[in-house]
């Protein structure tokens, strides 16, 4: 019983830290990466898209991601849907493939950066933080049923915490190297 429990929010911890690197893939660091495109979608034949899905993305160096549509007539709504993004791009079009130059951030831009890196890891310490509470509960209900004892009710709390102490670590972990990453020059 108790492990059902422990495996739930292990598993529902882990969801959450996966969660933060995936966000934390769309957040600009001064180098190219693909993962900056995820959050834009494409009006595809009434569908949106996620660009992804409707073209090739590709790394050529440090500070160029290009960008070639299966279909030539996708070239000017994904030039327009990166334009219109918050992410601050310029896309070029040669009629072919569209390259976007990712500019050298500033100083300010970077300490910008990692204040929402930060709050961005607020919101999944909060999360686990809500798994860690679903979990007590139910180890009470458990406990308040007569399915548990009062010692193993303790022991769980105990074991529980000690879960959502690793996964915290995990997020400290996953942060900081996102925040040396857009330090870094």
């Amino acid at each position: 019983m108790l492990d059902d429990v422990y495996d739930e929010i292990s598993l529902k911890m882990d969801y959450t830290i996966e969660h933060l690197t995936k966000e934390f893939a769309g957040v600009r660091t001064g180098r190219a990466s693909t993962g900056l495109l995820d959050s834009i979608s494409v009006d595809y034949y009434g569908v949106l898209t996620p660009i992804k899905q409707i073209a090739s993305l590709s790394v050529p160096d440090p500070l160029t991601i290009a960008i070639q549509p299966w279909e030539t007539t996708m070239l000017d709504p994904v030039a327009k849907a990166i334009m219109t993004s918050d992410l601050g791009l310029n896309p070029n079009s040669d009629g072919k493939i569209i390259r976007i130059n990712i500019p050298t951030l500033t100083e300010e831009r970077r300490k910008d950066l990692t204040k929402h890196v930060r709050k961005i890891s607020e919101v999944a310490k909060i999360a686990l933080r809500n798994v860690r509470r679903e979990g007590i509960e139910r180890v009470k209900k458990l406990e308040k049923d007569k399915e548990i004892s009062e010692d193993d009710a303790r022991g769980a709390s105990a074991k529980i915490q000690q879960i959502i102490d690793e996964h915290i670590a995990k997020v400290e972990k996953v942060t900081d190297a996102k925040e040396h990453e857009i330090m870094d020059r």
